[in-house]
């Protein structure tokens, strides 16, 4: 599918198309994922459920970071994966105000659990809120501080995994999680394309410290034997991991 090239106006940043994430070139700027095509994929994709709705339009409205939203798409992606998957134990890497927590809690089993971290503590008293308004309460763990230090500590194995946290760490998430994860688990991570700055990697070299470190993580998963992969033009990019 060819990238519209045409710039992506502050209004557009500001509407219900907010997850559209623009390619920062040396020379222009162009969105990653025409607007057009995306209104489309929603059109025909399972409608949001109220509650989501509800939690998509608050934090478009008071969040200065409401690009980090999983969305309409990417969140029914999330949920049909978890109910192929049917998992016990799911770990979620950056909650931000609980959206794909619920899209994943949606194909748990009647005793599982999933587990979110999240750092800052106005992102989990907004989480929190949230998740206590949804059936899937109870079987929501929300932890707050640093991931790399609340991972080791959580004693279990997982079926299901969504990273999407600091960039600079996905390799380290990454490495602490996976000993952790059944054989034909699965490992998902946001933001893979990074926005398109990933694909400056052709053009003479990466510049920002995220888009550095995003490129680092998609090489270093090229390179793992030990599972398959497949990444999925999806929002800002989701790279699937089944370990084998």
């Amino acid at each position: 599918m060819p990238i519209a090239h045409c710039l992506l106006s502050h209004s557009l940043l500001t509407t219900s198309h907010s997850h559209l994430f623009p390619i920062f070139t040396k020379n222009k700027s162009l969105q990653i994922i025409d607007p057009q095509a995306e209104a489309y994929a929603s059109q025909f994709t399972s409608a949001e459920e109220a509650l989501l709705q509800e939690i998509a339009a608050s934090t478009q409205a008071v969040h200065p970071h409401a690009h980090m939203l999983s969305g309409h798409v990417q969140g029914k992606f999330l949920e049909m994966i978890s109910s192929l998957l049917q998992p016990r134990r799911i770990l979620e890497i950056g909650t931000f105000t609980g959206y794909s927590a619920l899209c994943l809690a949606k194909g748990l089993l009647n005793d599982g659990k999933l587990h979110t971290i999240e750092l800052r503590e106005q992102d989990v008293t907004l989480a929190r809120a949230n998740f206590s308004r949804s059936n899937a309460a109870g079987k929501i763990i929300l932890h707050e501080g640093n991931a790399l230090d609340i991972i080791p500590q959580l004693q279990e194995t997982w079926d299901l995994v969504f990273i999407d946290a600091d960039k600079v760490n996905y390799i380290n998430y990454y490495q602490l999680v996976f000993p952790m994860v059944r054989s034909g688990g699965v490992i998902l991570a946001d933001n893979v394309l990074f926005h398109g700055q990933v694909l400056e990697s052709r053009q003479g070299g990466i510049t920002g410290k995220n888009a550095k470190a995003i490129q680092a993580f998609n090489e270093y998963i090229q390179q793992d034997g030990s599972v398959d992969k497949v990444l999925l033009t999806i929002r800002d990019g989701l790279l699937m991991i089944r370990k084998k």
